[in-house]
């Protein structure tokens, strides 16, 4: 399961207003629901993380190590990618106005031709495959929008457009978990086809099957993801992709993304340094966490990944995979501090 732990200090001294009744039985609800994407917490230090950090980190699958400062811009370096949070916000209220978009779903279908009207414009690829899962055969379908730039390799920013399976019989319309990233995705491809990269490609990737069929496992989830790392690192394409960029969750108000422990060091570092610049660091890696989540089958295959989440979303994760994850929980400054952020990352890793 997600950890509760560090969720539950925070919420503790930010939402002392809520009643400990209500947050047991919706978090024991939350606990029924097939999540989660996380194994428990990261028990480094502070000394022990920052003594790890300055040291230079091989990635997986490359031959040459890197350290953050090798890739921060300098003042002559073109400015970041301007998104609008309020824009990737109104793209969200639209999206979970389709319903629910569990797997085999009416939802389901309405929200890929959602995205693909959105992307008109853009060479768009879909990847579409059936596979067996924990609840049976499903038809799933990952959507891919290349953004070409001047350099050679590819920067990949990716979320999830399903929602929980085992909820189905609920309103459970999943509004930040699947609603928040595609959000911002639509309205950076907007600016992209307006923008096109100066620097390395970028595709925006839409993963299918993200979430769990019955029970969150390593065989039960993240199926669009398996799928696409297979087939990139049996053509080559993994070879080619300079960073994988996770969104997840990006849309809670309390904005706080934590450091996962299963994500690329240097590349963590980056986009910390990013957030620095631009005065953002209170939001970014306050927290230490491990997490289960798409980035995993592209890091398995050698792709430097950082899942960019906000894991804690409300009292002790109270509305993660509930009811109760809706859009008056989310804002519109959230996918913009996210997005600038990202967007500085972008910029940073296209000095090298």
């Amino acid at each position: 399961m997600r950890n509760r732990h560090r969720g539950l200090l925070k919420a503790c001294s930010r939402n002392k207003v809520f009643p400990i009744l209500l947050a047991m039985l919706l978090t024991a609800s939350a606990l029924l629901a097939g999540s989660c994407r996380q194994s428990p917490p990261a028990a480094e230090s502070a000394a022990q993380s920052a003594a790890t950090q300055a040291q230079p980190i091989r990635p997986p699958g490359l031959q040459m190590e890197f350290r953050a400062e090798d890739f921060d811009p300098t003042p002559q370096t073109p400015p970041a990618l301007k998104v609008s949070g309020e824009k990737a916000y109104r793209n969200l209220l639209d999206f979970v106005a389709l319903g629910p978009r569990f797997l085999g779903s009416p939802g389901h279908a309405k929200a890929e031709q959602f995205i693909l009207s959105h992307l008109k414009g853009a060479p768009v690829e879909q990847d579409k495959f059936n596979v067996q899962t924990a609840a049976g055969p499903f038809a799933m379908n990952n959507i891919l929008a290349k953004f070409p730039g001047k350099k050679d390799g590819v920067i990949i920013l990716a979320g999830h457009y399903d929602t929980n399976y085992p909820l189905r019989n609920t309103t459970y319309i999943g509004a930040n978990d699947g609603g928040s990233n595609v959000g911002l995705m639509l309205e950076i491809a907007r600016q992209l086809r307006a923008h096109p990269p100066q620097g390395y490609s970028i595709w925006l990737l839409f993963t299918d099957g993200e979430e769990a069929t019955v029970e969150w496992t390593d065989a039960d989830s993240v199926y669009g993801s398996k799928q696409l790392a297979r087939k990139w690192n049996a053509d080559g394409t993994a070879s080619k992709i300079k960073a994988f960029l996770l969104l997840d969750m990006i849309g809670d108000k309390d904005l706080d993304i934590d450091r996962d422990t299963n994500s690329t060091p240097w590349l963590l570092e980056v986009i910390g340094r990013a957030a620095q610049r631009l005065g953002q660091q209170s939001h970014f890696f306050v927290r230490n966490n491990t997490i289960q989540d798409d980035h995993l089958p592209f890091a398995a295959v050698g792709i430097p990944v950082a899942d960019i989440i906000d894991i804690d979303y409300g009292f002790n994760n109270l509305y993660q995979h509930t009811t109760q994850d809706t859009p008056d929980k989310c804002s519109a400054a959230s996918p913009h501090i996210v997005a600038d952020v990202v967007m500085e990352t972008i910029r940073a890793l296209n000095t090298r």
